[in-house]
């Protein structure tokens, strides 16, 4: 680090998507624009988990960052399954966690990469860390008059303002965040059905009213003009044991490794940032005034070369890539909900499980009808099989967090 920096900033991408590299390029022109890379009192450090499987990259589509970029930062940390094999045997030969604790915290699926973000920031002794997504950008989309209109977001600098006195913040998302797309309901599936459907198997901070609202916009989700002008961050109330975050847009302050949690998901699952909502109840948790436009669809990767459209397009449940990610998201709602109302809601536990399966025994077969896609009829099969491991999925996640706090007093 150069003499006189004295704020050591992460920045973590958890990624395996070929457009990496675009997108590190728009958040490095972002930095620069925003003053951060001239800033002589900040560090700016990158921390990329990749994963090559996912959509069959190579190292090289990480790590080949252009000269001209990489000068702008400070530090680069690459993170394959090599660099996280040799920390693990590091941890084991400390006597610091065991190989099975190891695994909890490193072994499959997207926690496990956000825990090797987490993991690496703290061993490189950073401050904060921001997590950003690959198909997340740093612009805000407002529809005006009918038309889509497209502001530039200084995303980190409006995290690094507001950090210090929280434990976490989080921004806002515009964009396609929503997997469901634009319905029109018929006999074979009324609007009373798909409700029905959706509160079956979501959390709770799906509210049905914003979910028609996003259909009925095509599946965008534009940002609020009140929230764009305005410089205050707010505080995240407590509800049913969870503040609720973000994954990406989200900054972690490191200053003080035992508060600092690790993510979790149910084998197979995701949420990993809703279960880790669910331990900051003695924690400062802020939602700051910044945006991200997720490109949820994949459809706008010509934002990171400076087209910007002026009508964002409708997405129709009418092509088999839009119904099978929809699926895809369904299939994840309904492997950790059980577990999220395990932790949240003990007491009606039981009960809720039954409703579940009730109203998805009820409404299954019209959304196979519906969406000609008789695959949906597995989500009944998912609720019952992650219902009956809810148990262990939940001291898998108490197991993690103690394994955690090991690593965390061998930092301190």
């Amino acid at each position: 680090m150069e003499k006189g920096k004295n704020i050591k900033v992460g920045i973590g991408f958890a990624t395996g998507r070929k457009s990496f590299q675009k997108v590190l390029r728009t958040y490095i022109y972002n930095w620069n624009e925003s003053g951060l890379v001239e800033n002589a009192n900040i560090s700016l450090n990158l921390f990329v988990a990749y994963d090559l499987n996912y959509n069959k990259t190579s190292v090289s589509d990480y790590t080949n960052i252009h000269p001209e970029l990489a000068e702008q930062i400070d530090s680069s940390t690459f993170i394959g399954s090599a660099c996280i094999k040799e920390e693990i045997e590091y941890l084991n030969r400390e006597n610091i966690i065991t190989a099975e604790e190891a695994a909890l915290i490193f072994g499959k699926g997207y926690a496990a990469k956000r825990n090797s973000i987490l993991y690496y920031a703290l061993k490189n002794k950073i401050d904060y860390l921001i997590f950003l997504d690959d198909d997340e950008y740093p612009l805000a989309v407002t529809n005006t008059k009918n038309s889509a209109i497209w502001g530039g977001q200084h995303v980190l600098s409006t995290h690094l303002a507001n950090i210090e006195s929280a434990d976490i913040t989080h921004g806002n998302h515009c964009g396609y965040i929503s997997p469901i797309p634009h319905l029109s309901f018929n006999e074979k599936m009324s609007e009373n059905d798909f409700r029905t459907f959706i509160e079956a198997i979501s959390n709770d901070i799906i509210n049905w009213d914003k979910i028609i609202s996003v259909m009925n916009n095509g599946g965008v989700t534009y940002a609020d003009t009140g929230i764009l002008t305005s410089n205050e961050a707010v505080e995240v109330e407590e509800t049913k044991k969870t503040k609720f975050i973000s994954g990406a847009n989200l900054c972690i302050n490191l200053k003080n490794p035992k508060r600092v949690y690790p993510f979790y998901n149910p084998p197979g699952a995701r949420g990993e940032d809703t279960f880790l909502s669910t331990c900051l109840s003695g924690r400062k948790v802020l939602k700051v005034p910044c945006y991200t436009f997720h490109d949820g669809f994949s459809t706008y990767n010509s934002l990171l070369s400076g087209v910007l459209p002026t009508k964002l397009k409708f997405i129709e449940a009418n092509n088999e890539k839009i119904i099978e990610r929809f699926y895809k998201a369904c299939i994840g709602w309904v492997r950790y909900k059980p577990l999220l109302v395990y932790i949240t809601q003990p007491e009606i536990y039981e009960e809720t499980m039954k409703d579940m399966h009730k109203k998805l025994e009820e409404t299954l077969p019209k959304i196979c009808d519906y969406f000609q896609h008789p695959e949906f009829m597995s989500i009944l099969g998912e609720l019952d099989k992650y219902n009956k491991n809810a148990k262990k999925h939940f001291i898998k996640f108490k197991e993690t967090q103690d394994a955690w706090e090991k690593i965390m007093n061998h930092f301190a």
